[in-house]
């Protein structure tokens, strides 16, 4: 289907735009075509929580972190998982609640063992 919108052949709705958009990880923008040649994207680090390690740390520690990943596994109705991968912006909301940088709060996310040291590279694009 993605190649048909590419080459023309079906017109794409603005609801379809923007779940390609969420599904690829960029801008809606960077679908549209522009005056020049987009830069080729590098695909985001995924930001992947582990619930069995943070279900093992302190609750002064995990709290706001457990709270704030039950609110998004209600949303999605998604109890049943061993990881949750979550979006850049729920590390800059859980970044606010602890009152950290985003870089700092995934260097303590990975310390705890909750988050892959992969996830360095995810802050680089935030």
């Amino acid at each position: 289907m993605v190649g048909s919108y590419e080459r023309g052949d079906r017109s794409v709705t603005v609801q379809k735009l923007a779940e390609l958009a969420e599904f690829y990880g960029v801008p809606v923008s960077e679908l549209l075509p522009g005056d020049s040649a987009p830069a080729p994207l590098a695909p985001t680090p995924k930001l992947v929580i582990d619930l069995e390690r943070m279900n093992e740390l302190p609750k002064e520690k995990s709290g706001p972190l457990a709270r704030y990943i039950a609110t998004i596994q209600s949303q999605r109705g998604d109890y049943n998982g061993r990881v949750l991968s979550v979006r850049q912006e729920d590390l800059r909301s859980l970044a606010v609640i602890y009152d950290k940088s985003p870089a700092d709060l995934t260097e303590e996310l990975i310390n705890w063992g909750v988050l892959d040291s992969e996830a360095r590279g995810a802050i680089e694009t935030l």
